[in-house]
């Protein structure tokens, strides 16, 4: 059976790639132009050496080629004469259309989901990332199941069989919807073992970052958290969630989770299969949209951010959008005006500038950090006698206890939680427990 496979580490020798791109009448040339170059950079961190880039407009899409007959003859002769190992194109392609570029050009095609799958094969590396990424690799495959490949010929049995046999695609297909239904029960099992462990933070304040693919999410993670995630200049180095505990100065604690970088054009599969690790984001208190504000595009990355959020249901949570990489600007470039430029994409959402790398305006992002983390989060005051220390261990599933005094006859407790959760500990205490006394403080 054809399959795709997870694999790791990169080629020894760089294969030599053609990008193409289609402008139809709806398109804008600087997007596909834009995306174009989004691609060159997805093509390069796959291992790829890029050594042209063509664009064909057209009034609509050829269905047998998706560019014109007289195109793909022209890019025959570039592989031909460059001696090109793989042709990219930056949309996706039907089977029938990968198996005619192909036979007519004699190199091999791939689509940008299909390169982008690639990227995620080569940089899983847990268990989690792994099945995702497997599980998204087959339902991209499974409806480009063809009869291209040699083995798919026709088997009929012999003496003492009950008939002709099947053709060997429909014994690809059926494997291949079994191995699906396998990778989501394997997934199954992770997101109950996830949620086993958000259960022990539930009462914690979460925050997650979100954005754009490469534009220093991990950097900040690394320097609020002290962690050492990779970072790197290039696509998706980070796939699976992260989450740290964070202690501010001022003792406040809150749970920070890194997330996967969104792109555009991202193949739906992922997002499908990559649901575990974006449940992160549905569950946060507080989202943290990092924005590369050097980025000639970074509106249009707020918009695919945006997009995916709202897929996620969680566009409308609380959210600070953190533009970063101010160190990069020119020392004129119009700060002030930048919410004001991108209308409602920020409405009622708070805006801060920084430089992650260079720590540049991270105490004023601390300040808005602890201004919602007081938002939502308090402190309360329990006194119990002794006889009721039993009851401590039933503290835990409201909030973090921050301070311990066993002096004297009676003990205090204080605890720290969201506001909606100590105000039910409040009413909980107010029955059966009713001479435990909770006090905000």
């Amino acid at each position: 059976m054809y399959q795709t496979q997870v694999t790791s580490g990169e080629p020894n020798e760089k294969e030599k790639a053609l990008l193409i791109g289609v402008k139809l009448p709806y398109t804008d040339e600087f997007t596909l132009k834009d995306s174009l170059a989004e691609l060159k950079l997805l093509a390069q961190t796959a291992g790829a050496e890029v050594i042209t880039t063509v664009i064909q407009e057209r009034e609509k899409l050829n269905p047998a080629f998706f560019i014109g007959k007289g195109k793909v003859e022209q890019i025959k002769q570039i592989c031909d004469y460059e001696k090109l190992d793989v042709i990219i194109f930056d949309d996706d392609l039907s089977s029938a259309q990968i198996y005619n570029l192909e036979d007519k050009t004699g190199v091999k095609v791939i689509d940008r989901s299909c390169l982008i799958l690639d990227i995620f094969a080569k940089r899983a590396k847990t268990k989690e990332a792994k099945t995702q990424v497997a599980l998204a690799q087959l339902k991209y495959l499974l409806p480009r199941l063809t009869g291209r490949w040699a083995h798919f010929s026709r088997q009929y049995g012999g003496i003492g069989t009950k008939g002709p046999g099947e053709k060997q695609l429909e014994v690809d297909r059926r494997q291949t919807r079994k191995r699906i239904k396998d990778l989501e029960e394997i997934l199954v099992k992770i997101d109950k073992e996830r949620d086993a462990q958000r259960k022990g933070r539930e009462e914690l304040f979460k925050v997650s970052l979100v954005g754009y693919t490469n534009v220093g999410k991990s950097t900040l993670f690394n320097k609020l958290s002290s962690a050492s995630l990779p970072v790197e200049e290039k696509l998706f180095s980070t796939l699976d969630s992260t989450t740290r505990l964070v202690k501010l100065s001022s003792n406040k604690k809150f749970v920070l989770t890194d997330t996967i970088g969104f792109i555009r054009k991202l193949p739906h599969h992922l997002i499908a299969s990559f649901r575990s690790t974006l449940e992160e984001v549905k569950l946060a208190d507080l989202l943290l949209h990092v924005v590369d504000l050097s980025h000639p595009e970074y509106k249009a990355q707020i918009s695919k951010v945006n997009e995916v959020l709202a897929e996620l249901g969680s566009q409308e949570k609380p959210t600070v959008m953190v533009f970063n990489k101010i160190d990069l600007l020119d020392g004129n470039y119009p700060l002030a005006k930048v919410s004001a430029s991108l209308g409602g994409s920020t409405s009622g959402k708070e805006t801060v500038f920084i430089s992650a790398e260079k720590k540049t305006g991270l105490e004023e992002f601390l300040k808005i950090l602890e201004k919602h983390l007081d938002n939502q989060m308090a402190l309360a005051e329990i006194v119990l006698e002794n006889s009721q220390l039993g009851f401590i261990p039933h503290l835990y599933q409201f909030g973090t206890l921050v301070q311990k005094d066993f002096g004297g006859k009676k003990a205090k407790i204080k605890i720290q939680g969201k506001k909606w959760s100590l105000k039910k500990l409040q009413a909980s205490l107010g029955g059966a427990n009713g001479k435990i006394k909770l006090r905000f403080v």
